[in-house]
């Protein structure tokens, strides 16, 4: 335990937070910058006593339920928590599972992105949003459960539906995903989520089985795949992944070269939207 670092950290954190953040009125005799230690305390549900020691660095080890109170009443970001339980000499917990919901700007970043398809991944490989060209390039993804907008699932137990959506690099995806899927089996150790997923892709797939003994995880970048698409036939398109790193997520960008017939087949594909007109 940093008695000091905590101590220091937690003054910092309550001068920045005024009580109209927290709820509290400010009064006018307000002399402290921010809360003060009485206020940080009845949020926290602990003694004023108690947390007035922690800020004089003479506390003892706080419980893990005393720093879930701190991080309320602090109103502290994942990382302050992560922080916070590493000063106190408690390391966080592991988190349940890998988030699932997609911060509100990534959402508008989708939607403004002309001439690019684009879709956002969990760390197991859900398909957790996507804009209307990736969906007129993959599939209708709301038309689909959350089980089956899993890629993981769908590259190594539903080839006979067509497999991943005809690209060329299929095989080199399935052994990334075993080593994605591999990599965040470690950071989420309890997530009833993951150990299913890992469980059903053993019992149903030789080559995820294969690929999941090798024990790799070391996770080289794609640059280019080819879509073999239903309507306007292969187009070949660079792939950008970036790491959306307080969610543990992936923007996965698919963009055609200038000048291209990949890129005339991807304006074609903004008009048609997800219409079959091949039936």
């Amino acid at each position: 335990m940093d008695r000091d670092g905590l101590a220091a950290f937690l003054r910092d954190r309550r001068e920045r937070i005024g009580p109209a953040e927290v709820g509290l009125p400010a009064g006018p005799r307000r002399r402290t910058p921010g809360l003060r230690r009485e206020e940080v305390a009845q949020l926290a549900f602990i003694s004023t006593e108690y947390y007035t020691r922690l800020e004089q660095a003479r506390g003892p080890r706080p419980s893990r339920e005393v720093l879930s109170g701190l991080v309320r009443a602090l109103r502290l970001t994942d990382a302050e928590r992560d922080h916070l339980h590493h000063l106190a000499g408690a390391p966080p917990a592991p988190p349940p599972g890998p988030p699932r919901e997609v911060r509100q700007s990534i959402l508008d970043l989708l939607s403004r992105l002309p001439g690019t398809a684009a879709i956002v991944t969990s760390a197991i490989g859900e398909v957790l949003a996507w804009n209307d060209l990736a969906a007129a390039l993959m599939e209708d993804f709301s038309a689909l459960s959350r089980r089956d907008r899993n890629l993981i699932r769908r590259v190594f137990l539903d080839a006979h539906q067509g497999g991943l959506y005809g690209v060329s690099d299929a095989a080199a995806f399935a052994r990334d995903s075993a080593q994605r899927l591999r990599a965040a089996s470690a950071r989420y150790p309890g997530s009833p989520e993951v150990t299913g997923l890992v469980a059903e892709l053993l019992a149903g797939s030789e080559d995820f089985a294969r690929l999941w003994e090798a024990y790799e995880v070391s996770v080289l970048p794609t640059l280019a795949k080819t879509f073999h698409h239903p309507v306007v036939g292969p187009l070949t398109v660079n792939c950008d992944a970036l790491h959306v790193p307080d969610r543990d997520q992936r923007l996965v960008l698919y963009t055609a070269t200038p000048g291209s017939a990949s890129e005339a087949a991807l304006r074609l594909l903004s008009v048609v939207g997800t219409q079959r007109m091949d039936v």
